[in-house]
Order: C-alpha cells, then sequence, then structure tokens
C-alpha cells in the first residue's frame, strides 16, 4: 500500500509569491488625483466658513442698524415714551415672508410693550450696557434665530427707566446667502478641476508611452535565441527611460556574453567528452574478444585510463559549474589552509618522485570561500606535480604583497614557452600530452580568483621551471601570530 508523502519539517514552507501590485498609471493617477480632490474639498469648506463667516456679517449689521432705527423711533417723553412707529416701517421690516423679522419693545426689560412676536432674552448674567448692542443665537418656534439688543435710560434721577429694544431675523438668510455664494465660487473651479483632471490624465498617458514602446519590443523577443538579446533601440524617449534602456541593454549584452560563453563550453565539453567515451567504448569492444589474459589487461588499462580521465573531467566540469553560485566571502586564513593543502598532498607528491614544501607566513586573513580556495590549491598543485616531473621540487608560498595577499605555486619543471603562456587559462587548452589531465584546472583557478574580486597570472621561471600566482584582498584584520607554533621555512613531506 502506497502512502502520501509527509512533508519534511527541516525543509522551509513554500512561499507564495505575491501578485503585482497596482500599474504605474494607476499610481500617477491616484497620487496627482488624489491630492487634487483631498485639496477641492478643503477648500470648499474652507471657502463655506469664510462665506459664513462674512453672510453672519452682514445680518449682524444690518440687525444692528435695524435694531439702532427702531430704537430712535422711540422717544421718552417725561415720565413716559412716544412710539413713532409708522405703517410703512412696520411692512418693510416684515415684507419678506421667508425671512420674516421679528421685534419688540419692553420696558422695563422683558415687559412687552410693543412688537410682532415675544423675544427671548439673552442667555448669560452678563449685564447688558446701554447704547451698545447684543448679538445672539436664539430659538423661535423651532427656528434658529439671530436677535440683536440694544438698552436705552430714559426718565429722571427721581424715577430712572430703561427701554429695551429687540430686532431678530431667520438664519435661513445667512444659509440661502451662503450656498449661493459657495455654488457662484465652487462651479468654475469644478470645471477647472475636471480640465486639470484630463489634462493630468493625457499628460500621464503620453509620459508612458515610452515604457509602452519598451514593453511591447522586450514582449517581441520570445524567441529563445540569441537574436533576442539585441540592444533595444528608443529613439525619442524621458532620460529616466533611456537610462532603463541602457541599464536593460547591459543587462542583455552580459547575458548574451554569458550565453555565448556557456554554449561554446558546452560544446567543448560536449567535444572533450565524445572522445574519451569513444575510445573506451572501442577499447571495450576489443576487450571483449580479446583471448589471450595479457592483451586483455592491456585493453583493460586503457579503459581504466579514459575512465579515470572522464572521471576528472567531470569533476572539473562540476567546479566550473560550481563557481557559477553565489559564495559568501569571510575572513579566512589563508596560510593555514594552504598548509593543510600541503599536508594532504605530501603522499602524492612523495609516490610521483616530486618534492613538495610550504614556504610563507604563519597567518594571513583573505576575504575568501574555504572550499573555493581550497580546489584552487588542489589544481595547481595537481598541475605542477603531474607536469614538473620527477624530481623536481613544487613550492607552495602565501604571503602578503600590500593590501593583498599573494599565493604562488612554483615548479622547476620543464615549463612553458613564451608563445604558450598566453594560453594557459583558456579552457580545454593543454600544452602536453601527459595523461591525467583535461584543460580545465588553470580555467577554474582563474574564476574563483575573480569571483574573489582577486586575479590569476603565470610565468615562466629562469633557467626553467613556471610559476602561477594569485593576488586576493587581504582582510582587515590578521589573526594573532601565536594562535599556531610556527613551521619551517620549507615543509618536507614526510
Amino acid at each position: 500500500m502506497n502512502l502520501p508523502a509527509q512533508p519534511d519539517p527541516a525543509l522551509p514552507a513554500a512561499s507564495s509569491t505575491a501578485g503585482p501590485g497596482l500599474s504605474l498609471k494607476r499610481q500617477l493617477l491616484l497620487w496627482l488625483l488624489l491630492p487634487q480632490l483631498v485639496l477641492f474639498l478643503v477648500g470648499g469648506a474652507l471657502a463655506y466658513r469664510i462665506a459664513l463667516s462674512y453672510a453672519e456679517k452682514a445680518i449682524d449689521q444690518s440687525l444692528t442698524q435695524s435694531v439702532r432705527s427702531l430704537a430712535r423711533q422711540v422717544k421718552p417723553v417725561g415720565s413716559g415714551l412716544l412710539v413713532d412707529f409708522p405703517r410703512a416701517a412696520q411692512d418693510i421690516l416684515e415684507q419678506d415672508p421667508k425671512d420674516r423679522v421679528s421685534y419688540m419693545v419692553s420696558s422695563p426689560p422683558g415687559q412687552f410693550l410693543l412688537g410682532n412676536g415675544k423675544l427671548p432674552d439673552p442667555i448669560g448674567t452678563a449685564p447688558v450696557l446701554t447704547h451698545e448692542a447684543v448679538l445672539y443665537n436664539t430659538r423661535i418656534d423651532g427656528k434658529a434665530m439671530r436677535v440683536a439688543l440694544l438698552e436705552l435710560d430714559y426718565g429722571d434721577d427721581q424715577s430712572p427707566q430703561r427701554l429695551r429694544v429687540q430686532v431678530a431675523k431667520s438664519l435661513a438668510v445667512q444659509q440661502r446667502l451662503t450656498t449661493e455664494l459657495i455654488a457662484d465660487m465652487m462651479a468654475p473651479l469644478l470645471l477647472l478641476g475636471t480640465v486639470l483632471s484630463l489634462l493630468v490624465y493625457g499628460g500621464i498617458l503620453r509620459g508612458l508611452q515610452p515604457l509602452t514602446r519598451l514593453q511591447a519590443q522586450l514582449g517581441d523577443r520570445t524567441e529563445p535565441a540569441l537574436s533576442a538579446l539585441s540592444p533595444i533601440e528608443l529613439t525619442e524617449a524621458p532620460q529616466e527611460v533611456h537610462a532603463l534602456a541602457a541599464a536593460v541593454n547591459q543587462l542583455l549584452s552580459a547575458v548574451r556574453r554569458s550565453l555565448g560563453q556557456e554554449k561554446r563550453f558546452l560544446n567543448d565539453a560536449a567535444h572533450q567528452l565524445r572522445t574519451p567515451l569513444a575510445g573506451l567504448i572501442s577499447q571495450t569492444e576489443l576487450a571483449l574478444t580479446e583471448t589471450d589474459p595479457q592483451a586483455l589487461r592491456t585493453r583493460l588499462t586503457k579503459v581504466l585510463s579514459g575512465a579515470q580521465r572522464s572521471a576528472h573531467l567531470v569533476h572539473q566540469l562540476l567546479s566550473l559549474a560550481r563557481n557559477e553560485v553565489e559564495v559568501q566571502l569571510e575572513p579566512l586564513d589563508m596560510a593555514e589552509l594552504a598548509r593543510d593543502v600541503a599536508r594532504q598532498w605530501a603522499p602524492r607528491a612523495l609516490k610521483a618522485g616530486v618534492d613538495l614544501g610550504y614556504e610563507g607566513a604563519d597567518h594571513l586573513l583573505v576575504m575568501g570561500e574555504a572550499l573555493l580556495l581550497r580546489e584552487a590549491l588542489n589544481n595547481l598543485i595537481d598541475n605542477a606535480v603531474i607536469y614538473a616531473g620527477a624530481n623536481s621540487e613544487v613550492t607552495l608560498r602565501v604571503q602578503a604583497h600590500g593590501q593583498q595577499v599573494q599565493i604562488e605555486v612554483q615548479d622547476n619543471g620543464k615549463g612553458l614557452s613564451q608563445a604558450d603562456l598566453p594560453h594557459v587559462f583558456e579552457r580545454f587548452w593543454r600544452a602536453s600530452d601527459v595523461p591525467g589531465g583535461c584543460g580545465l584546472g588553470l580555467a577554474i583557478v582563474k574564476e574563483i580568483a575573480q569571483r574573489h574580486a582577486g586575479s590569476a597570472a603565470v610565468m615562466a621561471m629562469v633557467p626553467q621551471g613556471l610559476r602561477v600566482q594569485l593576488l586576493l584582498p587581504r582582510a582587515s584584520k590578521n589573526r594573532p601570530a601565536d594562535i599556531h607554533p610556527p613551521v619551517p621555512p620549507r615543509m618536507q613531506p614526510s
């Protein structure tokens, strides 16, 4: 019975990718039109308050003038009052049914004497000064009213009297004036805002046209060929779009070069693998037909040699692929790593008749990745041991060189000619037919050095020999020299 596979708790859960956000056009419209709308609403509210205050001032001035005019029509005569309020004046006060004006004359204050309605007293205990108009709001029959109040003294010293005159006006006229004023102000502003919004929308569409053309050019490149990575051409576009197109062209150029290199590399790798595999097949077929044990052993020896060469080639190809992955650089003791690699290679060098030793500093820090740097040292020592030959010396050296760390592998073998030196870091290039190599070791070394922001160089020695040199950035601080005991200037393999 097949059970469903359970998820591994050690593996991270798959994260859902967020979808695309708002388009650039919508974001521009949002950030341009939304503040415009907010400013329009805030401006309308402020305009309403300003219009309301001006309407209130107009009503207050009208009420103050009316209450003083009415007060002049009430004249004290001795200890009494003479009211000279003609019918025409009363008709003027009451001519607007929608905005009916109420008035009241009382003496003493609050005791109705004359008027067309009972008006309430002002709210509050503050005394009312004579000959000073007081304005306040109140409600009469459920309607909001604005009232102007004026008090006058009359009579003599023995019998002082006080007269109160009140005129009230509905606040509906204030609301009507404010509404009309706001409508007259906001209508042209609304029209101008609409026109401005259309201009902004049209400007955004026109400004985004280069991006649309750029998207169209990139969208047409669907074929998986290097021709799809040709540079983008934009004749008319803003500086920002030109900068974006230039950055994309740089990326396309880098991808084009990388794909070209990978294509050539895969072709070379296929060719290099095809040759030993064809040899393996032919030698195996011949071995199957051999009846002589000695001849069969010879065939199997060749099969083993071809298999070893193929395995070495595959290992080198995997090393090249590993170099393409992002690495995390950290402080690393290069001298200690070099000594450790030399110790591991000592038995093989001794078996090949090569004197392998280490010279240089006890401790030097570089910013590097231990696995890749170990691979580079292995390739350098492997090349030196194979091609220097028996009875030769190979020296691994690590020393400071200014703000860099210099790593050298030097041998006193046959070396290379000056014509061959420029080709040593090329992939699949070999200067010798000595079995065991595939022409990738020094190419891997150069790529590792470049991944560490360093460089690789090769030089011929006098009278003979070869030196391969790596320069890597030195870390900011070195470890103390007393962490490990010092080693002799040269470490002989034992």
